[in-house]
This record gives C-alpha cells, structure tokens and sequence, in this order.
C-alpha cells in the first residue's frame, strides 16, 4: 500500500514538473519573440519648415569726415549726424526708435607731418516697423545727395524674427507628423507596420532665406525668412 502511494505521488510531481517545464518553454519563448519584435524598429527624419517675416529691423548708419582740422571735422560730423536723425524722423520713425553711438577720433601724421584726423559717428535705427524700415533704407542715397559720406563699416539693415518660440511647438508636431508618414511609407514597403514612439531628438531650429541659396546667403539680410527643423524619431515596428 505504501509503495502504491509513493509510486502515485511521484507520478503526480513528474506531471506538475513536465507542465511547469512545458509553461516555462511557452513563457520564454514569447519572450524571446516579444524581445525580437521589440528590436524591430525604423529610423527616420521628419522636417518641417514655416515661412515667416522678420518684426524687428536693426540698422546702424556710421558716418566718417576725414581732414586735417579738427573744428571743421567735428562741426561736420554733427551735421551728417543731424542729417541721419532728420532723414530717419522724416521717414515716420520716433526718437525711441532711433539712438546716436559714440563718437571715435583717430588722429595720425603722415610722412611730410601732416595731420590726418578722422571722425566716425554712429547712429543706430532699431525698430519693429520693418517695412517702413526696409523701405528707409532702400532711400539712403537722399543722405549722400546732401553731402553725408558713410564710413566703410557702416552696416547694412538686419532683419530679426523673434517670436521663435510662438512656432515651436506646431511645427515639432508637424515634423513628427512628416516622420511618421515616412516611417508608415518604410513599413508598407515591408510588410509591417508603425507602433509607438522608441526614441526621439528634436534637433535644431534654424532661421534661413526664404528665396535663393540657404548655404551662403544670410537670413539676416532679407524681412522673408524661412523656419526649419528636422527631427530625428525612432518607431516600432509591429
């Protein structure tokens, strides 16, 4: 009798075991197929690009009288400067809007003794009328026609858009979005399809023109710039 029992129980133990083997197969063998189907993934880049239009305009106007005396020189550096605050005040600009720079003086003798003096004044135009801006500066021959001579470093107009992070967040969605489609495009070709989000890098919001060459021209020069950011998402593959 007792020997009938132990037999059955080790009957019974053999089975519990021969299943738990069994299950214990089935669950690492999902697993490894699961862990498998995890590895599937694609890599892909999204863009997005916004036209948009500068809303500030930076313009400094450096003025130069060069000459041997000095009284004559300074009285014409303060004309040219009161000719560029009155053409710019002409143009519908606020004094808020317009700033007058330093005054730099350099003074040298040439070989025969002579004094050389040289006179630069800047005046500095900063505002958020670009257009009336940008069509002040397509007019500054009216200041050379009344006799002001620009120096060398006077710098053209610059063209701001500030207002960077007011589209960040729409087009990010539009870049995740052109991500996406190509990763939709991969798998169909595949045979597979997209699951969620695996990895993502926003990338690097850049400002460029609008029309021409984006590798050598600068945005800074034109109102019309253009907004671009290329994303970089990895995707499941079902």
């Amino acid at each position: 009798m007792t020997d009938t029992k132990t037999g059955l129980n080790a009957i019974i133990a053999a089975a519990i075991l021969a299943v738990g083997l069994v299950i214990g197969g089935w669950v690492l063998g999902n697993g490894l197929t699961r862990a498998k189907f995890a590895d599937r993934s694609v890599t892909v880049r999204g863009l997005a690009e916004r036209d948009v239009t500068a809303d500030l305009a930076t313009w400094t106007i450096s003025t130069s009288a060069v000459g041997s005396d000095l009284a004559s020189l300074q009285a014409k550096a303060d004309s040219d400067g009161d000719r560029v605050m009155a053409f710019l005040k002409a143009k519908g600009f606020a004094d808020d809007e317009i700033e007058s720079g330093g005054i730099s003086v350099n003074q040298y003798s040439d070989s025969n003794g002579r004094p050389n003096i040289t006179i630069r004044r800047k005046i500095q135009l900063r505002t958020t009328k670009v257009m009336e801006a940008r069509a002040a500066f397509a007019k500054q021959a009216e200041l050379m026609r009344q006799g002001v001579v620009f120096d060398s470093d006077s710098g053209g107009m610059v063209y701001s858009f500030t207002k960077l992070n007011d589209v960040k967040p729409p087009m990010i969605a539009a870049a995740t979005k052109n991500a996406r489609e190509g990763a939709e495009q991969f798998a169909k070709d595949s045979g597979a399809g997209v699951g969620e989000i695996k990895s993502a890098s926003q990338g690097y919001f850049s400002i460029i023109p609008r029309d021409g060459d984006s590798s050598g021209a600068s945005a800074s020069a034109s109102p019309f710039q253009k907004v671009r950011v290329v994303t970089t998402i990895d995707f499941y593959l079902d």
